[in-house]
């Protein structure tokens, strides 16, 4: 089971999107999906406040920023690596 992490905040219209694309990749089977707010920590805050939705494997250190759509997030969980990898 792969675990995905998806950065958000309340009220992002874009983070909904996100997290819409991967519930229906998680009903498929296969994907964890563990949304992590970044309202409440500076840390987060500072790190993806301009930059959410981003979504990232757990134990990992690529992220995949917005813009993003189905395609390119199966690129990107695609266990033998995806072209639409950021490095952080």
């Amino acid at each position: 089971m792969i675990r995905v992490r998806l950065y958000t905040t309340a009220g992002c219209h874009l983070c909904e999107q996100a997290a819409s694309l991967l519930a229906a990749m998680a009903a498929e089977g296969g994907i964890e999906v563990i949304e992590r707010e970044i309202a409440g920590s500076a840390t987060l805050l500072e790190r993806y406040g301009d930059r959410i939705p981003v979504v990232s494997l757990e134990g990992g250190d690529a992220e995949l920023g917005w813009p993003f759509d189905g395609e390119s997030l199966r690129r990107f969980l695609d266990p033998r690596g995806g072209v639409w990898l950021e490095q952080v």
